[in-house]
């Protein structure tokens, strides 16, 4: 063996070529690799950071926007359901967006309107109008992992993605489905997330998103959310014509196929009120 690498140590100090080591030549080896550490994380931190918030400026100012929706479920042996819904959104100066569900089909969820106010900053607020009951129902922050009427969204998946929800660490690149994306973990700020932590893959060319992972609390892999068949509107705003959420867990997935959307519509703050829940035709 050559005497020229580092043998076993005398008293606690590396031997090298039959000498101790310093502990002050050990400790500024620490030091530098400590050093070198923080400016990795400090330099993920940034460029996922970046991401997110060009994702977040190619996305504003559309004001508000309407669409149609098709939701199917399917359960583990593969048996369907579909729901027809309407959606409406509303952009918000300085604060999260507002979002209204409402269902058309079958019969016996016509009627239901889900209304939620996403937050910067706090939890979001979320009301459910059930017709059955002629009640509005308000989620809890507690609940919001729940499932979204029985699809394999839940409530908090449904709310916009603020910049200010989470934060954000650069991954790596990698090519999907033959396009070069940026791939960044999103960590939630709200303690009462169902989830540890998303990883996102952001196409490089329009910073849109193609794909979330969302895993549980556990920190096991739950739902892989897959966006679909872009298109453009006003010549600036991406939009995907269907969503594919599949639960690894429980074997279910729910489609949500998006259609007529139209953007600058004239929709306003009172549209989005608790009142209009009950008022939704």
């Amino acid at each position: 063996m050559s005497l020229n690498t580092t043998l076993l140590s005398v008293d606690g100090h590396p031997v090298e070529n039959g000498r101790c080591l310093s502990r002050g030549v050990i400790s500024v080896a620490l030091v530098i690799a400590m050093t070198l550490a923080a400016s990795t994380w400090a330099f993920a931190d940034q460029r996922g950071d970046e991401i997110a918030r060009e994702a977040d400026r190619r996305d504003t100012g559309w004001n508000d926007m309407i669409a149609e929706l098709e939701m199917v479920l399917r359960n583990r042996q593969g048996e369907e359901s579909t729901r027809a819904l309407r959606s409406r959104l509303l952009e918000v100066d300085a604060d999260g967006d507002k979002l209204m569900i409402i269902f058309d089909r079958p019969r016996d969820v016509r009627g239901t309107a889900f209304l939620t106010y996403t937050h910067r900053s706090g939890p979001d607020d979320q009301w459910l109008f059930l017709p059955a009951l002629k009640r509005v129902k308000r989620i809890s922050s507690n609940n919001k992992s729940g499932p979204f009427m029985g699809s394999e969204f839940a409530y908090e998946d449904l709310a916009s993605q603020e910049i200010e929800k989470y934060t954000y660490e650069y991954r790596r690149d990698e090519i999907l489905d033959g396009r070069p994306t940026f791939v960044v973990e999103r960590v939630p700020v709200d303690s009462s997330s169902g989830y540890t932590k998303h990883v996102a893959w952001y196409d490089q060319e329009e910073y849109r998103l193609a794909k979330i992972e969302f895993y549980d609390r556990k920190d096991e892999l739950l739902k892989t959310l897959i966006y679909r068949s872009y298109q453009q509107y006003l010549e600036q705003y991406w939009r995907p014509d269907e969503m594919y959420m599949e639960n690894h867990q429980t074997g279910k997935s729910t489609v949500l196929r998006w259609s007529e959307y139209e953007f600058q519509t004239g929709l306003t703050a009172r549209d989005f009120d608790q009142s209009s829940l009950r008022r939704v035709r």
